[in-house]
């Protein structure tokens, strides 16, 4: 026996698809191994963007900072155990 479709459930089903959205020439799962490896995003604060305007800074700038955190680090996990 079938279900009846209520009236709510026919509503979500509508194609909501706007008409000049086109893709006819898009590759299925292109981009699918890259989301899989997962994705790190950081919000930057506005009141820091003009220190950190692109991405490319802000790389380099946790680059030259890891080592120093790094070691800080360590010490903290040496005083730990000692």
């Amino acid at each position: 026996m079938k279900k009846k479709v209520s009236r709510h459930n026919r509503r979500n089903e509508q194609d909501t698809m706007r008409p000049e959205y086109d893709f006819s020439a898009a590759v299925r799962g292109l981009t699918a191994a890259r989301y899989a490896r997962g994705a790190n995003i950081a919000v930057i604060d506005p009141k820091v963007l003009d220190v950190f305007p692109d991405s490319t800074t802000v790389n380099q700038t946790l680059r030259a900072l890891a080592p120093v955190l790094r070691r800080q680090r360590r010490r903290a996990s040496k005083r730990r155990s000692a």
